[in-house]
């Protein structure tokens, strides 16, 4: 007999050691347009890594969401992941959420990249990781994240999307 177990992309992760992560980004049309790496330091901190191509230029929000899924609209990603119950924006006082992150710079050609370093999430068991029983998701904003107004910045619509899944 043969038993076959599905595990969702963040189900790995409770049990496991885990100190790399990915997020394939798709647009709203499903194309890929991107690539984010997470990696966790022996210092506790999540190193970032966010490369893609095909957006409009300038600087757009990005964030980590509550929810591992980007279906059937980019709404079920949730909202900002925000485990420790704080006000949003780097700038913020109060804030931030777990899931702030500095804007995304896109270029003129539509390429972007953002790399960053945090010390609000991990990948590993605890309070903050971004593997909860429900996952979560890397979100890209057609505007620029204001970095203080709650609950997101006043960055707009949801242009972009990643699950972001624990490297085996």
């Amino acid at each position: 007999m043969i038993i076959a177990l599905s595990l969702s992309p963040f189900a790995h992760a409770q049990g496991a050691a885990v100190t790399s992560a990915t997020a394939k980004i798709k647009d709203a049309s499903g194309h890929d347009i991107g690539l984010a790496r997470f990696t966790q330091g022996s210092d506790g901190k999540v190193n970032l890594n966010v490369q893609v191509k095909g957006l409009s230029p300038g600087l757009h929000g990005i964030h980590i969401h509550q929810y591992g899924t980007c279906s059937p609209t980019f709404a079920a990603a949730g909202e900002h992941y925000n485990p420790l119950g704080k006000h949003h924006g780097l700038d913020n006082p109060n804030g931030p959420h777990a899931g702030d992150l500095p804007n995304l710079v896109v270029n003129k050609a539509g390429s972007g990249k953002l790399i960053t370093t945090t010390d609000r999430v991990t990948l590993t068991p605890s309070q903050t990781s971004l593997f909860n029983g429900n996952g979560t998701s890397l979100v890209i904003h057609a505007k620029p994240d204001d970095q203080k107004t709650d609950p997101a910045g006043n960055s707009g619509d949801r242009i972009a999307c990643g699950v972001i899944t624990a490297n085996s």
